[in-house]
């Protein structure tokens, strides 16, 4: 477009490609009097100092004619290498998030929408038209004015401080490239708080989620993410939890804000304006982004109490839960040798000829009353962490050897069975350990053993690892572990036999782990029956 205005060529115009933006800019250099002004967003250093034909102009109009350059631009990790340079040539100021990009001389004006890392420019619109003109050039000494040198935010980001803000946001697509960058910064920790369900999917879409993952997963920083959560977001967190197993994601109330704390030294909250809203920048009101220390701080033990509250609550949830599953198995397993007792007791005076067969029943169901209510007392201990070991240090094969000698009268009548004992109770594996609680491992294994092994072969290895670790593996010939069982095989409750708790292993486990040992199973290559095998450091 060109307008003729008092005897005076105006012109805007709209140039593309390379080769005729680069003609345009060396012009407008050479047709400036004293002084360039230009505003440039995070990659124009890299353009002025990193693309030659860019630095050349620029070096030539600074020596051959002395001209005058003020830059403003926003300084960062990622382009303070380009400030540096650039910085020896030009007067440089900083100011946070400045975009795009605007020239301006005594008579001209020439801007880029868009600028790419270390790229020359591939559009422009230049204009010389006076009211432009100097409608920029006020515009420029504004940001001047309120821009800070860039020798103090060099230094700042150097020595890893920056002065105090903060920010009240009202541009929405300029809250989610806030929020988006500091879930970029994570180092050490990340609090998450969301308003509602829905939020969980928008956070997914803006990307979110994939700066948390990469933190805890490859920064190994601390992730604490609160949300309601219902069947609308179950597939985001099974996601998450793929993605990085180790971020802490519990459930939480509907509130009325977005927060996000990061490594307790900045805060971003926004708030909720429309929770139905399928992405971040509709969903929100206005927004506030601060690095004040009251400020996070206050923040942060807001967001610190809630987690508190909701993991207590998740606690004693799953106290009550456990308590109703405890007091429900032993009921139905009290009952059995309950009923035996006293049904065989009748026997014992009704009819005299067979008090010798009642009294073995009568007690043989009292040691399994015992057993099943030292079980539970091990489970409450367990559960409570107060599972005390009283440690001494004695030798492992003589323990295991006493206990398959336990185990052999538990069969006695039974030849179907075959112990093998692949060590030699001479030897000697020293271990520091709670003698009765190695005793009830070994004892929970060659039962389990048994009570899957209708015939066949019952083998128990001992042997010392070159880490200092004593192993003890017992394997028998018997019907294996069950597909559905193996993924929660050492949990609570976890069995597939119609006589039994499930209680054993899980109680095996702790033990081994309280000792700084570990259990695991698998079933034997030849698909025929399992092994179990668990290790102890050995004493020192």
């Amino acid at each position: 477009m060109t307008i003729i205005e008092d005897g005076q060529k105006e012109l805007t115009q709209v140039l593309y490609g390379e080769e005729n933006v680069m003609k345009a800019y060396t012009s407008f250099i050479d047709k400036a009097k004293a002084r360039i002004d230009a505003c440039l967003d995070s990659n124009g250093p890299s353009i002025d100092m990193g693309v030659k034909e860019y630095h050349d102009v620029l070096i030539h109009a600074i020596k051959t004619r002395g001209l005058r350059f003020r830059y403003l631009t926003e300084i960062t990790k990622e382009n303070i290498s380009y400030c540096k340079e650039l910085m020896k040539l030009v007067e440089l100021r900083h100011l946070d998030g400045i975009k795009g990009d605007l020239s301006v001389t005594e008579t001209e004006y020439m801007t880029s929408v868009i600028l790419r890392h270390a790229q020359p420019h591939v559009q422009v619109i230049y204009t010389n038209v006076k009211a432009i003109v100097e409608q920029q050039q006020y515009l420029f000494e504004t940001l001047w004015n309120k821009a800070m040198p860039a020798e103090q935010k060099i230094e700042e980001i150097e020595q890893g401080s920056e002065p105090e803000f903060f920010n009240v946001v009202l541009d929405h697509t300029r809250a989610a490239e806030i929020y988006l960058d500091l879930s970029k910064s994570i180092e050490t920790e990340a609090l998450l708080l969301l308003p509602n369900s829905k939020a969980l999917i928008r956070e997914y879409k803006l990307g979110i989620f994939e700066n948390l993952a990469y933190a805890s997963s490859e920064r190994k920083a601390v992730v604490k993410i609160m949300c309601p959560l219902d069947n609308e977001n179950e597939n985001i967190v099974k996601w998450l939890a793929e993605k990085s197993p180790a971020i802490q994601l519990v459930t939480g109330n509907t509130s009325n804000s977005t927060i996000l704390i990061v490594d307790g030294k900045k805060q971003f909250l926004a708030e909720l304006r429309e929770a139905e809203s399928d992405t971040f920048v509709e969903s929100i009101g206005f927004a506030t982004y601060s690095n004040s220390k009251p400020t996070v701080n206050t923040i942060r033990s807001f967001f610190e109490m809630l987690w508190d509250s909701r993991l207590l609550n998740e606690k004693l949830k799953q106290a009550d839960r456990i308590q109703r599953e405890i007091i429900n198995i032993a009921a139905h397993e009290l009952r059995t040798p309950t009923q035996a007792i006293l049904g065989y007791s009748d026997l014992f005076y009704m009819k005299p000829d067979s008090r010798e067969e009642a009294m073995q029943v009568v007690a043989r169901n009292a040691l399994r009353l015992e057993r099943l209510t030292n079980d539970i007392l091990d489970v409450t201990k367990i559960e409570a962490q107060k599972l005390n070991l009283k440690k001494e240090t004695f030798n492992l094969n003589e323990l295991v050897q006493a206990a398959l000698e336990d185990a052999k009268l538990q069969i006695a009548n039974c030849d179907n069975i075959e112990f093998v004992s692949n060590f030699k109770q001479r030897e000697k594996i020293l271990v520091d350990a709670d003698k009765a609680r190695i005793t009830q491992v070994i004892s929970n294994l060659v039962s389990n053993a048994i009570k899957f092994t209708k015939r066949g072969k019952i083998s128990i290895t001992t042997e010392v690892r070159a880490d200092n670790q004593a192993i003890v593996s017992v394997q028998d010939t018997g019907t294996g572990i069950h597909d559905d069982i193996m993924p929660r095989l050492f949990t609570k409750f976890a069995t597939k036999s119609q006589t039994g708790t499930g209680l054993g292993l899980f109680i095996s486990r702790s033990i081994i782990e309280a000792h700084g040992g570990k259990i695991w199973a698998e079933n034997n290559d030849d698909g025929k029956g399992a092994t179990f095998t668990f290790t102890l450091p050995l004493a020192v």
